[in-house]
């Protein structure tokens, strides 16, 4: 029998460059609460005033970017004495912003590519050189593979830059690590099944994450158990250093000689029919609706 959570809403859309996909997630998660007799309801933060969520007992948090994931929406529910699904305030800050996250991990010696901050007044062949070509270049505070690079040539990080910071002025260049692409879930204090990405275009851009059926997804991944069971665990010691809770994604690269390094947390991820978490749980023999409820449960309160 599914638990009295009250009336839930499921907060979705928003006004970030991530607005599609999480209204796409948001109906989702809103028909998986329904199916099961929760009392939950859509609550578009574009287009209603927050002061209405004090008629709810509870937020599912399935928004994405900015004035979702980034502790705005938090620190507004725990304004109104609302729990939420999710990070707190602090780890919904730092996971979105892809610079710090790689700094604390840094300080704690976890595993990530290399790194360094981008400016207009940049060297940017010192730092092509310092990080090899190709690297990527990536808005700090942005998801979804938005204002993404990937920089091949040398000369071409300014333009590489500019594009970037039109999405955000705080732009990271990071370096290529070519091996594959992978993700863990997290769901409570547990990693869910390690999932390879395989796309079929240049690396996993907003077009191969939303629009193309024929990326790959492999679980298992083909890793070896020992390893998979390794990196899950650093995942977890990963998302926590940083003061994540509840439920999450963290995403790694693997290099050619088998090294591994984590690439960003994810504090609200997809919950579309492409999306990770839900396929790894599927994988683990939590159903879609069985997920979406164990988030619920796992609600942050303030």
């Amino acid at each position: 029998m599914t638990r009295d959570f009250g009336k839930v809403a499921v907060l979705l859309g928003g006004k970030s460059g991530e607005r599609e996909v999480s209204l796409k997630s948001g109906a989702a998660v809103l028909a998986a609460l329904q199916r099961q007799g929760v009392d939950a309801h859509a609550f578009d933060p574009a287009t209603r005033p927050l002061h209405d969520l004090e008629n709810f007992d509870i937020a599912m948090i399935s928004l994405h970017g900015r004035f979702g994931e980034d502790g705005a929406m938090q620190g507004a529910l725990e304004l109104l004495g609302i729990p939420y699904t999710g990070s707190g305030v602090m780890a919904s800050a730092i996971g979105m912003d892809k610079w710090r996250t790689k700094m604390i991990w840094s300080a704690a010696g976890i595993s990530t590519p290399a790194f360094d901050l981008v400016r207009a007044d940049s060297d940017f062949a010192a730092i092509e050189q310092k990080l090899g070509l190709p690297l990527f270049v990536k808005p700090a505070n942005e998801g979804s593979s938005i204002g993404i690079s990937k920089v091949k040539q040398a000369g071409d990080l300014k333009a590489a830059y500019e594009f970037a910071a039109k999405s955000d002025p705080l732009v990271i260049a990071e370096q290529f690590v070519g091996g594959g692409e992978y993700t863990v879930g997290i769901l409570g204090d547990k990693a869910l099944p390690i999932v390879r990405i395989v796309p079929k275009n240049e690396f996993y851009d907003f077009e191969a994450k939303y629009l193309r059926d024929d990326t790959e997804y492999l679980c298992p991944c083909g890793l070896s158990s020992d390893k998979e069971a390794q990196i899950q665990q650093q995942a977890l010691q990963a998302f926590k250093s940083i003061g994540c809770s509840g439920w999450g994604r963290v995403d790694f690269l693997m290099d050619a000689q088998g090294h591994h390094y984590f690439l960003e947390v994810n504090t609200s991820p997809g919950m579309t029919d492409h999306s990770l978490v839900p396929m790894a749980a599927k994988a683990a023999g939590i159903s879609f609706d069985a997920l979406v409820i164990r988030i619920l449960e796992l609600a942050h309160v303030g």
